[in-house]
């Protein structure tokens, strides 16, 4: 039946909602490949479904830029390819096993309970991206049992879905750009850091079937982990935390199992001893695993509804609580490659040109993640094309410049807002006094106990009366005492301060597991350490650790908001009600002199220094160097005061 005879099609696309995907997951118990294809795609899908065993066991959906008047015979073109029966996709048609589905041209294609869904496409030609918007409806529907596969085709598109797809546990497939006519699709995935395997086009079939062999099914249920496997996992725990630094120990233990397991897929290994092995001897290994467990989707506005709840009801209450203005200071916690964090510089500029407060009001963005590439995308601000998908046209004109490649670069307006930066919210000293803590989607892949001592930092972080913005399937939990809803369903909580914390607050230093190293993965460490470590990454620890002055970075009245380095020899919490200010925390005979600089640094442009101020209060007297200044760039770190303590 042809697209064109079937009944209207509904034109409006579907907000996606990520609450509680992982529950949808399971509908259809069979894998479904996506097949992403535009410029000198089909003979690449006709090498692709060649090489397609029968019977195969699973699904296949075309999704090709198609051109109107030569549609009809793609269909015949790859049926003749293949033993496998091709169709049209028609509205409402459930998928089964062993078939190739085509989409019809000029539609939009969804995936609910392994039933396609085709809409009308809204965007005009040229900003169309059927792919993208298939294989995010792929991943939220079948989860780990989601295939996205990237073959030629010039722009991006593809791209924000295989995001998607791996978030959900799911591989993904691209064709070797060195075999594709047009390796821009190709390229713009694998330059992403998405692609688990590449290969030519006629390989791809039998590394996905393989793949599949190695993953069992059903997939929506949780792993059986007795005693022996929990051990294997606290091996590569170590084994992480000495090759990057960093303790996944509070990863949820099922999550952490899953993505050991798909690594092993794709590396066709069967035991885990032997993927540990695998870890010992190869650092690549050890860091593709690292980004794996960071996850690292995100995108602009992601829960579009969430983001209008903070514009209409969040921004009004912290804007409220400052009628004369001042700085407002966010910290954005895992922002991967800087879309939230973007997203909430953007928000701000609009509501204070539409709600014209009476106060004057400047943004510090202090947004953190893991991973140092990430970081170093967002400080780019650099994204594709297809994030038209997520942005309004407004917004893209707005706050975005088109550069060189048809991507689209974040402004320099907005760029200027914010500092991004490496951190680890496990182990690294918290950012505080802030008015807005966004933590989107982070928490669900943790443990309670740590997503509780989480919640309780979170606490301390804000100014009474701040705001924790969660991800959609995220909640405060138990912590009620600590937090109550602004707006429950968009997961927006207001900070409670009730003058005396409820508790004792561990700070990140203290979270971290103590796993013994155990003897037949130590001995191998020590004997390839020379070999094995990374060179770069051990120096710049251990010169950040004994090299690198403590520094406080706080506001004009001295108030602490992120602390560097080792600051104890300089600082002590005052006895009492805890009270973060430099000078309420300043030991003995530091004091005077801090706040003689901190004046005339304010006062006077450039740093002022001060040699040789003795620290009282100790046995043996120590001198301090001190220097005081007060920052005029980046933007986002306007008129706040960088305090380095150095010994002398």
């Amino acid at each position: 039946m042809n697209s064109s005879s079937s009944s209207p099609l509904p034109s409006r696309r579907p907000q996606r909602n990520s609450r509680n995907n992982r529950a949808l997951c399971g509908q259809t118990l069979f894998p479904v490949i996506g097949i992403g294809a535009s410029a000198g795609g089909l003979e690449a899908l006709q090498l692709f479904l060649k090489n397609i065993v029968h019977p195969c066991g699973m699904a296949i959906v075309v999704v090709q830029h198609l051109d109107p008047t030569h549609h009809a015979i793609i269909v015949e073109l790859l049926q003749r390819v293949t033993d496998l029966p091709v169709a049209e996709v028609t509205d409402r048609l459930k998928i089964e096993p062993g078939r190739v589905y085509v989409i019809p041209p000029n539609k939009d294609m969804s995936i609910l309970h392994g039933t396609l869904h085709l809409l009308e496409m809204t965007e005009p030609r040229g900003l169309r991206h059927p792919i993208d918007f298939f294989f995010r409806s792929l991943a939220d529907d079948l989860c780990e049992r989601a295939i996205g596969v990237i073959l030629s085709g010039m722009g991006s598109d593809g791209a924000l879905g295989l995001r998607t797809i791996r978030e959900r546990g799911g591989a993904v497939f691209v064709q070797d750009p060195a075999t594709a006519k047009f390796d821009g699709m190709p390229s713009s995935a694998i330059n992403a850091g998405l692609a688990d395997i590449v290969a030519p086009a006629e390989e791809l079939p039998a590394r996905i079937l393989a793949y599949l062999k190695k993953i069992p099914l059903p997939l929506n249920r949780a792993p059986v982990i007795d005693d022996r496997e929990a051990g294997n996992l606290e091996k590569v725990v170590m084994l992480l935390r000495s090759r990057t630094g960093h303790d996944f120990s509070f990863y949820k233990q099922n999550t952490f199992y899953r993505r050991i397991e798909r690594r092993m897929g794709i590396h066709q290994i069967e035991r885990i001893g032997d993927y540990i092995r695998l870890l010992q001897e190869s650092q690549q290994e050890s860091n593709l695993l690292f980004k794996e467990l960071l996850i690292g989707v995100t995108s602009f506005f992601r829960d579009p509804m969430a983001w209008d709840s903070l514009k209409s009801k969040g921004l009004p209450s912290i804007f409220s609580r400052k009628p004369s203005g001042g700085p407002l200071r966010v910290w954005v916690a895992g922002c991967s490659t800087g879309e939230e964090a973007y997203s909430i510089a953007m928000l701000f500029r609009e509501s204070i040109e539409e709600m014209k407060p009476a106060g004057s009001f400047k943004l510090q963005i202090f947004a953190t993640d893991l991973d140092k590439d990430a970081i170093e995308k967002a400080r780019n601000g650099i994204y594709p094309a297809n994030i038209s998908a997520d942005i309004s046209e407004q917004r893209l004109q707005r706050f975005f410049e088109k550069n060189e490649t048809g991507g689209w670069r974040v402004s320099r307006e907005i760029r200027e807002l914010i500092v991004f930066a490496p951190h680890d919210i496990i182990m690294d000293p918290p950012f505080i006094m802030l008015d807005i803590i966004i933590c989107r989607n982070l928490l669900i892949y943790m443990e309670p106990e740590l997503q509780k001592k989480l919640m309780s930092l979170f606490h301390y972080s804000l100014k009474p009366g701040g705001l924790l913005f969660l991800g959609s399937a995220e909640t405060i939990g138990i912590n009620t005492q600590l937090f109550e809803p602004l707006d429950n369903k968009a997961r927006i909580f207001r900070q409670i301060h009730r003058g005396i914390r409820p508790q004792i607050i561990d700070f990140p230093a203290a979270f971290s597991h103590a796993i013994p190293v155990p003897a037949d993965i130590a001995e191998p460490e020590r004997k390839n350490k020379a070999h094995d470590m990374n060179l770069q990454s051990q120096t710049e620890q251990f010169l950040l650790g004994h090299f690198t002055p403590a520094a406080v970075l706080t506001n004009q009245m001295g108030d602490i908001i992120y602390i560097n380095g080792r600051t104890g020899k300089f600082l002590e919490p005052p006895a009492g009600q805890a009270n973060w200010n430099i000078f309420a925390m300043a030991r003995e005979g530091l004091g005077y002199e801090l706040n003689l600089l901190f004046g005339t640094a304010i006062r006077h442009a450039g740093p002022v220094r001060k040699q040789g101020v003795v620290i009282g209060g100790t046995q043996d007297k120590q001198s301090v160097s001190l220097r005081v200044e007060q920052l005029k760039s980046p933007e986002s770190l306007y008129d706040l005061v960088l305090t380095v303590f150095e010994d002398t």
